[in-house]
């Protein structure tokens, strides 16, 4: 086999593919270390294990990204195709492909904060999701017995609350939940705290918040956890997070948005004197009506006393009793004109019966034959012999006699 001179002389100088690769990833990991990149994100992967892959792309080259989920999971928006975004890392060489791509430790989009983003996300998705419906808000009680607070106990927001609420109501019980209100862990601290105050009986209404701060500081309360456990808390909550100006997930999940822990204690006891006041006044109407409720009935009573019927009692009853003789005298009259109405009905069908009776026949001298054994009715001659016993019968009395001869 032929051997190169140059080659012969630069035996020491051949490398594996495996060594040329990291040759290269050194020299590249040397040169493209902790860089900014701008780009179009696309194929985004999300694969089991955590990590995510993508393509970052302009309108004449494109670099694979890989970010692996230590960092992915602490990506506050969520990483879609299309997105424009500034990316945070060290190239390096993938030897088992001989590609060179770009490990991400940081990625913010493009024209607006990684935050910001994030919680246009989640709002859109849990509006889309019904969460932000006023149908499912509950009202606030008017005049609780029990309260409880999800808050830090070091902050303002808590003791800005617990004077207020001191100042118009002290008669109710304030139950104090401690919770972180940011930093790493504080949204699975309120939601969890959220859950177990929906297991205590006799809480009428929750405040959720805390004071004022940037956005990285109140970002618990744009966390979904936070904000699906208030939406299945069968306690009206009230969020009291930050400022007027300060606008979180919770607020707008809540059943009630209080511009800042201060208005939270407002909203949720109203002023004892104003409540007394009110009370005062119920209680000035309720006597009233008493009282003009009483002269009436005082009124009637006085008229029923005066009345005739109460000074005589009997009268009512003697009454009665002519009412009834009157009746019973109208009964007795219907009666007769009843009957006679009926005789003379019996008289003219008797009158009728009369003008048609054999026996009105009889009486203008006519007589009835019929034959002694069977006493039939003797219409003719046919049937008789000589001999044969008749009866005759006139007006008064009748005869029996003997047929002696037949005529034609």
């Amino acid at each position: 086999m032929p051997v190169f001179p140059e080659l012969a002389r630069s035996r020491n100088a051949i490398l594996t593919v495996s060594e040329l690769t990291r040759r290269i990833r050194g020299s590249v990991e040397h040169e493209f270390f902790n860089i900014w990149v701008i780009g179009e994100l696309s194929n985004v992967k999300k694969p089991s294990s955590g990590h995510v892959y993508l393509t970052l792309k302009d309108a004449h080259a494109q670099l694979q990204v890989v970010i692996f989920k230590s960092v992915a999971n602490n990506l506050k928006f969520e990483i879609q195709d299309g997105m424009e975004a500034l990316a945070f890392g060290s190239v390096t060489v993938y030897e088992a492909r001989g590609q060179y791509q770009l490990v991400v430790e940081r990625m913010e989009p493009k024209g607006i904060g990684a935050l910001q983003l994030a919680f246009l996300q989640l709002k859109e998705r849990l509006e889309k999701e019904g969460l932000f419906d006023p149908a499912h808000k509950k009202p606030l009680p008017v005049l609780p017995k029990k309260i409880a607070l999800v808050t830090s106990l070091t902050g303002a927001a808590i003791r800005d609350i617990l004077n207020v609420i001191n100042r118009r109501f002290a008669k109710v019980e304030i139950l104090i939940y401690p919770v972180k209100v940011q930093g790493e862990g504080a949204a699975l601290e309120i939601a969890q705290a959220i859950r177990d105050l929906n297991t205590i009986s006799g809480i009428d209404v929750m405040i959720v918040g805390r004071g004022g701060g940037s956005l990285e500081d109140l970002w618990a309360f744009n966390e979904e956890a936070v904000a699906r456990s208030i939406f299945a808390s069968k306690i009206p909550v009230i969020s009291a997070v930050g400022h007027e100006i300060d606008v979180t997930i919770s607020d707008l999940v809540a059943d009630k948005r209080a511009l800042t822990p201060t208005e939270a204690g407002e909203l949720v006891v109203p002023r004892y004197d104003q409540i007394k006041d009110v009370c005062e006044k119920i209680k000035t109407r309720l006597a009233q009506v008493l009282y003009n409720k009483i002269l009436l009935m005082r009124s009637r009573v006085l008229r029923i006393e005066n009345s005739f019927s109460l000074k005589r009692p009997f009268d009512k009853v003697l009454r009665l009793q002519q009412d009834l003789d009157e009746i019973i005298q109208r009964l007795v009259m219907a009666g007769k004109h009843t009957i006679e109405l009926e005789r003379e009905r019996l008289v003219g069908f008797a009158s009728r019966l009369d003008s048609i009776s054999p026996l009105r026949v009889l009486s203008r001298g006519y007589s009835i034959t019929t034959t002694a054994e069977d006493d039939k009715l003797v219409k003719s001659t046919e049937g008789l012999s000589a001999g044969k016993m008749l009866k005759t019968r006139f007006f008064h009395g009748g005869i029996v006699s003997s047929v002696v001869e037949l005529l034609p």
